[in-house]
């Protein structure tokens, strides 16, 4: 029927559908890094999950790059696995071409510029470096997925990350507190290796009641002069 005003409807108008495609996905899950004046910790949990699904229960985010450095990546587990690749290439390159080993600082440098260099189609990942300096000291490198790198003691990603990291900050920086037992929780910004460790693993289990994206085994690596360990543990699993 036609009107003055023009056509009209009887029914409700249909609105175009958009049809979009994202080339990224979050696999979620959690890393953390703490350095202390000789040593470095590098822990992550295994889940893989995609949404409210379980992909794989084992699928490491922490990967040991040669015996002073390990790379903790979280987000998409694709890209994470390709660019653990790529620098092992790369440092495997550097050691045929210069016959040593590629120091931490080097390779923090060398992830930058990776990480900077596919600026325009990014690696979808949130990464954390540690390893030890030429004076046994022990740094953390964290880095936003184009390249943005922060030298520190400690870090924290994933998707439990803001969760863990306010402990963190106020555990191993003493941030807002008062009364700190120097004896076992350290100075500002250092704290022992056993407490470290326990920092870690309370962390992860208290992440997991929180977050369903944290869970199922906590791999914690640990870099000391000696070389690298590696100690797993049980995880929540619901």
């Amino acid at each position: 029927m036609l009107s003055a005003a023009g056509p009209t409807h009887a029914g409700p108008v249909r609105i175009p559908m958009e049809h979009g495609f994202s080339p990224y996905t979050d696999n979620g899950g959690t890393t953390l890094a703490i350095a202390g004046d000789d040593y470095v910790i590098v822990a992550g949990d295994t889940r893989q999950s995609e949404g409210y699904s379980i992909n794989t229960r084992y699928c490491p985010k922490v990967f040991k790059l040669d015996n002073n450095c390990v790379l903790a990546t979280g987000g998409m587990a694709a890209d994470g696995q390709n660019l653990v690749r790529r620098l092992k290439q790369s440092i495997e390159q550097y050691h045929h071409v210069h016959a040593k080993t590629m120091s931490p600082s080097a390779l923090a440098q060398l992830l930058s510029v990776v990480l900077y260099g596919k600026r325009h189609f990014p690696y979808f990942v949130w990464n954390t470096l540690g390893g030890l300096d030429a004076d046994g000291s022990g740094w953390v490198y964290s880095y936003d997925p184009v390249g943005n790198v922060e030298k520190r003691k400690w870090a924290c990603a994933g998707s439990a990350g803001h969760l863990i990291m306010p402990f963190l900050d106020a555990k191993i920086g003493h941030h807002h507190q008062s009364q700190i037992d120097a004896k076992t929780e350290g100075k500002p910004g250092s704290v022992p290796f056993d407490t470290a460790m326990k920092y870690t693993k309370d962390a992860f289990t208290s992440a997991t009641e929180r977050d369903i994206y944290t869970g199922d085994l906590l791999e914690i690596f640990v870099i000391r002069k000696s070389g690298v360990t590696v100690e797993q543990i049980p995880l929540k699993r619901d």
